[in-house]
C-alpha cells in the first residue's frame, strides 16, 4: 500500500513538474506593460524574424529584421524606401547606410531590447511577422489599434495550453 502510495504520488508530482515547468521560448504579444499574454509565437532557441509593415505617411513598406536569444531582441537591420518622417536619415557608429534597388538600408544594427512596444495599425498598417517562411498579420489575432508588448519568454505546457498561437496569413 505504502509502495503505490509513493508511486501515484511521485507520478503526480512529476505531471505537476512537467506541466508547469516553463521550457518552450516564445515571442509572446502580452497586453500593454500588462504580463497578460494575448498571443505567441514558438521560436527555436536563436534565430531571426522580422516586422513588416506600410508607413503611414509615405505608403511603403519598412522592414525590420531582428536576431534574438533567451532574453532579448537585437535590432539587426531596418529598410525603407523612403525618407520622410519616422525615418532614420543615416547610420550610427559602425552600422553602414547602402541604397541598393531604390530601397535604403541600415546593416550591422545591434540594438538591444528587453521588449518592444507597438501598436497595431488600424488602417493601412498591415502589421506582419515573418519566421521562417511564414507571415502572421498581427491584427488577425491581435485588434487593430491595439498596443502590444512583443518580448521573449519560456512558457510552460500549460501556458501553451491556455495561450492563443498566432494565426498564419
Amino acid at each position: 500500500m505504502k509502495k503505490r502510495f509513493l508511486l501515484v504520488g511521485s507520478s503526480f508530482l512529476f505531471l505537476i513538474f512537467v506541466l508547469f515547468t516553463p521550457y518552450q521560448h516564445v515571442l509572446s504579444f502580452t497586453y500593454e506593460d500588462t504580463e497578460k499574454m494575448l498571443a505567441y509565437v514558438k521560436l527555436s532557441n536563436k534565430g531571426s524574424f522580422s516586422i513588416q509593415y506600410t508607413h503611414s505617411i509615405h505608403l511603403s513598406d519598412v522592414v525590420e529584421s531582428y536576431s534574438y536569444n533567451e532574453n532579448h531582441i537585437i535590432l539587426k537591420e531596418l529598410s525603407f524606401e523612403d525618407f520622410a518622417v519616422g525615418m532614420p536619415s543615416n547610420a550610427e557608429g559602425n552600422e553602414i547606410f547602402e541604397v541598393k534597388d531604390n530601397r535604403y538600408s541600415i546593416k550591422k544594427m545591434n540594438r538591444t531590447f528587453l521588449f518592444i512596444d507597438l501598436r497595431i495599425g488600424q488602417v493601412r498598417a498591415n502589421h506582419q511577422l515573418l519566421y521562417k517562411n511564414k507571415s502572421y498579420t498581427l491584427a488577425d489575432t491581435l485588434h487593430a489599434g491595439e498596443w502590444v508588448r512583443i518580448s521573449m519568454k519560456k512558457l510552460s505546457i500549460w501556458q501553451q495550453l491556455k495561450g492563443v498561437k498566432l494565426h498564419e496569413s
